[in-house]
């Protein structure tokens, strides 16, 4: 995610605190690593224990990371970008080379890497290309504008349900990218970059792709059964998939509510409430075993909620806003639903806490169940662990990464 940008509106931040050469900041798909870029080069950490596993020279404005394995994709950012803000270049840090380019007509927004597919967001445009020393493109999708980037991917080795914009402001598209009809792209090639599944190395020729401008764009994408989600009356700000590819979570630019979805069949399984002020939603992260959610903001602050079977409403203890055991917090009043507004039938979360500096932050869970890592934009990443019951959080440790 994108942290080193100033938000439309006011933060409660302090923007002292920013940190100047931190442009972007991402977890891996399992949150065990993360990567920024900076003015003069990226940089790979493993989250918890905390340690630095790397750092590379250049202008870097977006890294995405393969699980663990040695393939790395880049874009240029920064005052003096080390790639064209274009182009996607895939990395293979077993040789230190550059093995794969891609060349868009606009910015790149967002990238994610999935064993054998590349899926880049530009502003209007969702592209899915094979993983491969000559990239092709196998599916193009149309989108609202997203000037944001928002884009996911199923982390789990098993699925590959892929959630992006819809092209009406505040709807997703969801697609099974392991069911789309492409017999070329099902078809193993013989420059199939090794290693992306089974993480093994080999060095490769460079492959460079113009993506939108080839006339392999046009011949090789391939059609696509899409999942229609109206989740939003405003634009999409932030998704993110679960693990096994069940479920699909959103904001919209008001950032007050994150919804929850089935991606089968689109039914709404929870509508968590963050607060009733508008935010800038960073950050939505599923739990590894898909029964928790953190949230986050440009506020500092960081909300988790319960995704397990709501708990009997006559275990919560008498108050205006309760909790039922190890469950969101909701209105006494959520019976009248009917007859109030939204706010009373709203969760909440069952834990929330408030970063150092209270600056821009993103998050993912931690090797406890019950740890959040969090990255902020004052260059520092922080752990939290929090009580399943009371909600209390605690800060474990704080790290300076830059």
């Amino acid at each position: 995610m994108n942290i080193d940008r100033p938000v439309p509106r006011a933060s409660s931040g302090s923007q002292e605190a920013f940190a100047p050469e931190l442009l972007y900041a991402a977890f891996n798909q399992d949150y065990g690593c993360f990567a920024i870029g900076t003015q003069s080069g990226f940089r790979i950490f493993n989250s918890d224990p905390y340690k630095e596993k790397m750092r590379r020279d250049g202008g870097i404005g977006i890294v995405a990371l393969l699980y663990r394995s040695n393939y790395l994709a880049f874009v240029g950012g920064g005052r003096n970008p080390q790639f064209p803000p274009n182009k996607v270049m895939l990395w293979d840090d077993a040789t230190s080379k550059i093995v794969a380019e891609l060349e868009f007509r606009s910015d790149v927004l967002n990238v994610q890497l999935k064993r054998e597919r590349i899926v880049v967001a530009l502003r209007n445009k969702c592209i899915v290309c094979s993983l491969e020393a000559y990239p092709r493109p196998l599916h193009t999708f149309e989108t609202s504008d997203n000037n944001r980037g928002a884009l996911a991917i199923s982390g789990g080795s098993q699925t590959s349900i892929l959630a992006f914009p819809g092209r009406q402001k505040g709807h997703i598209q969801i697609v099974d990218l392991k069911s789309c009809v492409s017999t070329a792209a099902n078809s193993e090639s013989s420059d199939t970059l090794p290693g992306a599944a089974a993480h093994r190395t080999r060095s490769l020729s460079r492959g460079s792709v113009s993506v939108e401008s080839s006339s392999q764009a046009a011949s090789t994408v391939y059609p696509a059964n899409i999942n229609i989600i109206a989740a939003h009356v405003t634009a999409i700000s932030a998704l993110a998939v679960s693990a096994d590819g069940s479920m699909v979570a959103s904001a919209s630019e008001k950032g007050t509510l994150i919804r929850i979805f089935d991606t089968v069949n689109g039914r709404l399984l929870h509508e968590l409430r963050r607060g009733v002020d508008r935010a800038d939603i960073y950050s939505i992260a599923f739990s590894p075993d898909n029964t928790r959610l953190c949230v986050s903001s440009d506020k500092g602050t960081v909300h988790i909620f319960n995704l397990e079977a709501k708990q009997n409403a006559a275990a919560q203890p008498p108050a205006s806003v309760a909790s039922g055991k190890s469950g969101n917090r909701h209105s006494n009043l959520k019976f009248m639903k009917d007859l109030l507004p939204k706010y009373f039938s709203s969760e909440w979360s069952f834990a929330h806490f408030r970063v150092a500096n209270e600056v821009r932050c993103i998050c993912g869970f931690g090797n406890e169940r019950n740890s959040v890592i969090v990255l902020c934009a004052d260059g520092t990443a922080q752990k939290y662990s929090f009580d399943s019951f009371r909600g209390n959080c605690v800060r474990e440790w704080y790290r300076k990464f830059i």
